[in-house]
């Protein structure tokens, strides 16, 4: 019996990314695939430190 087609794409996936994308705001949010299937969310986030030491999210 051959197996069936894994949907590539469902709601609680597209939750996951939103919820990715609302907390971050400079960096990068990656899906990984495989076998046609998104199996994990990675989220990188950058923080730039001004020349005063204080965080500044500007210019990344």
């Amino acid at each position: 019996m051959a197996q069936p087609t894994p949907e590539p794409w469902n709601r609680d996936l597209e939750q996951v990314v939103r919820e990715a994308l609302a907390a971050i705001r400079f960096g990068t949010i990656t899906l990984v695939v495989q076998d046609g299937r998104v199996i994990q969310v990675d989220k990188s986030e950058k923080i730039r430190l001004n020349r005063s030491g204080h965080i500044d999210g500007s210019g990344i």
